[in-house]
């Protein structure tokens, strides 16, 4: 099951929309921003069907 959740980059504040398989109970991936190209990291937790919790950290 996907679900997704609309984030805000930490140094622009561009936001943008991240699907994650919610089958796996945690992820933690780095992303770059699309407008000013820094990388950020992303770190959630899931339950199937559902993100429960969702962090942006530079």
């Amino acid at each position: 099951m996907e679900a997704s959740e609309s984030i805000a980059c930490p140094f622009c504040g561009q936001s943008s929309t991240v699907v994650l398989d919610t089958t796996v109970s945690e992820h933690r991936f780095t992303t770059d921003c699309e407008v000013c190209c820094r990388p950020f990291e992303v770190v959630a937790e899931c339950e199937p069907g559902e993100i429960l919790r969702i962090e942006v950290c530079e």
